[in-house]
């Protein structure tokens, strides 16, 4: 089996040149790298990756913890999409990948103390933001590297964070549909306690107090487990709702398909819109309009900014919204 001496001599280099080729060191010439790699790659020279990361006392992994079960978080498109976001990065800077598994948030919590405490994890992406979350308050009690994924409600100056800007998001949307004519306007959307669902509700009343026109309360629904019963609340109110902004893309498609149980047509008796763009939006029917959020830059960019907090860890925190794209289709209609 060849050492890394062995790859130093065929290569006429010092066995410190080869550990700086081995690490992707910047001052090492390309020529210099080329050279060592196809030596590296004749002599079937591989190296002690575990052996150079103890070393330098690090994992090369990076934990990703979601706010729910794994096995119910990812029956949403979005979630596969915001990992393989993070994933593009992780294996550019040739980091691995951890995933959170637990079925409650105790589990996820003491999943997430095995991580730090075990120093299984350089650093750890939590996929949500929550009001009182006990991960984030432990991963800052511990001062712990990590990066949020939505608009943590405390210490955001301290922490870093990317998200879309949901606030104008919601707002841009509410404006779109009193634009046609509309103005009882339900939302149906996730959990209050989350800020994605907070911010959104925020951009909905801003759009409204804007245009001089007072919430209905009862068109708001929250915490909606259970979508057809909400939908037939909505459906059975003496003033019906006209359009209905949905949390994501995925609450649409059921919503789309409840209401054509009811003989209610899209986009004829109600116009949806929803968030997130996801690749079917375009070939349910109706095409759902929608908001293309980037959910891969989103993944991709929280795991830029971990890597670079572990690298120099007493930076400034950084925060960062990622655009966001209306696309029109034919959920919506004109309000006569």
């Amino acid at each position: 089996m060849a050492t890394i001496i062995d790859v130093a001599k065929a290569a006429n280099v010092s066995p410190s040149t080869v550990s700086r080729v081995i690490a992707d060191h910047p001052r090492i010439s390309l020529k210099t790298k080329r050279k060592v790699r196809a030596v590296m790659k004749d002599l079937a020279y591989y190296p002690n990756i575990q052996a150079r990361n103890l070393a330098a006392k690090k994992t090369m992994m990076l934990g990703v913890v979601m706010g729910h079960s794994a096995m119910l978080a990812f029956q949403n498109p979005f979630f596969p999409e915001v990992i393989r976001g993070i994933s593009a990065t992780a294996h550019a800077r040739k980091y691995g990948l951890s995933l959170s598994t637990g079925g409650t948030e105790r589990e996820i919590l003491d999943e997430v103390r095995a991580m730090v405490q075990s120093k299984k994890v350089d650093g750890i992406i939590l996929l949500y933001a929550k009001d009182q979350d006990p991960i984030f308050e432990y991963l800052r009690a511990e001062n712990f590297p990590f990066v949020v994924v939505g608009t943590p409600p405390e210490h955001r100056l301290e922490t870093d964070y990317i998200d879309n800007d949901n606030v104008a998001l919601a707002e841009e949307l509410v404006d779109y549909l009193i634009a046609l004519g509309h103005e009882d306007i339900a939302f149906v959307g996730g959990d209050i306690h989350y800020g994605v669902t907070r911010d959104r509700v925020k951009g909905f009343e801003q759009s409204y107090a804007k245009h001089g026109l007072e919430v209905d309360a009862a068109y708001y629904q929250h915490n909606t487990d259970h979508v057809e019963e909400t939908l037939l609340k909505l459906m059975q109110l003496k003033n019906r709702p006209t359009a209905i902004l949905t949390q994501d893309d995925l609450m649409a498609y059921e919503i789309i398909t409840h209401l054509e149980r009811l003989a209610i047509r899209v986009p004829d008796d109600v116009s949806i819109i929803s968030i997130n763009n996801h690749a079917l939006s375009n070939y349910v029917r109706p095409a759902l309009t929608t908001v293309e959020i980037h959910i891969f830059e989103l993944g991709y960019k929280a795991a830029e900014f971990l890597c670079q907090r572990i690298e120099n860890p007493t930076k400034k925190a950084q925060h960062a919204f990622v655009e966001t794209k209306l696309i029109v289709r034919e959920s919506c209609a004109k309000r006569c």
